[in-house]
């Protein structure tokens, strides 16, 4: 992709392409969404050192996404979702302490969800949705103490949710169609910020909080089927007027 910048058209004027006013000729954002590219994309990326947003979703890119991607310091959003890139979860975000937008979704990743992601402290949302993910939630997302949206259904996770990830932060949450194990945890019950909660489709067991739309009173969708749960729908449910049919 890079390789097609040339002395004919300078390369700050490139479709999806954004530079900065501050910094001349220093490119800050790549936006690339469903531009039906094709091929590999070259390592030179990594010599975008003020690169802060890099969309590259819905293209057909082959191999692997080039390391050195994830080696920009000032990189705050990476959306690489549907992209076609191979391979497993990169390895190396620590070096990304600005990202605040993670979106990874739907790119048939087969690996654990890395326990490295909880040092990017100013996190704010983690898309990991639609792979083949495995393991345990690891207690580090803990840390993400910005963390409004956590994307994680569709994958083959197993264990049970962790007290852990009631970060007093997130509004979304989704865990659906995995393995997940055990009761909610009492932490989530303690999140008032709470609009989306989608838990469908795993092996969960226990009963509901009796005064779930007392515990999230901006809850607007709510997905708890084809899980183990016993005991009575809440009839708080009732009360909850924000509540949207799923």
């Amino acid at each position: 992709m890079l390789s097609s910048w040339n002395d004919t058209l300078h390369f700050c004027r490139g479709l999806g392409v954004y530079c900065s006013r501050r910094h001349v000729n220093r490119v800050i954002r790549l936006n690339l969404f469903s531009y039906g590219l094709v091929g590999s994309l070259s390592p030179h990326i990594g010599n975008l050192a003020f690169l802060r947003t890099t969309v590259l979703q819905t293209n057909s890119f082959r191999g692997k996404a080039p390391s050195e991607i994830y080696h920009l310091f000032h990189l705050r959003v990476l959306f690489h979702s549907n992209d076609s890139f191979q391979g497993t979860a990169p390895t190396n975000l620590t070096h990304c302490s600005e990202l605040r937008e993670l979106n990874l979704v739907d790119k048939k990743l087969e690996d654990k969800i890395l326990e490295e992601l909880g040092s990017l402290s100013k996190l704010r949302t983690l898309g990991l949705a639609n792979n083949n993910l495995i393991g345990r939630i690891p207690a580090s997302l803990g840390k993400l103490s910005s963390l409004t949206l956590l994307l994680v259904g569709d994958n083959n996770l197993e264990g049970s949710i962790l007290e852990e990830l009631g970060i007093t932060t997130i509004e979304r949450i989704q865990l659906g169609i995995n393995r997940l194990t055990s009761t909610i945890p009492s932490s989530l019950y303690n999140l008032s910020n709470m609009r989306d909660i989608k838990l469908g489709a795993n092996q969960l067991e226990g009963s509901l909080s009796l005064d779930i739309s007392v515990a999230f009173p901006h809850l607007s969708q709510l997905v708890l089927a084809e899980n183990r749960f016993t005991g009575p729908v809440p009839s708080s449910l009732s009360n909850a007027s924000m509540l949207e049919d799923c």
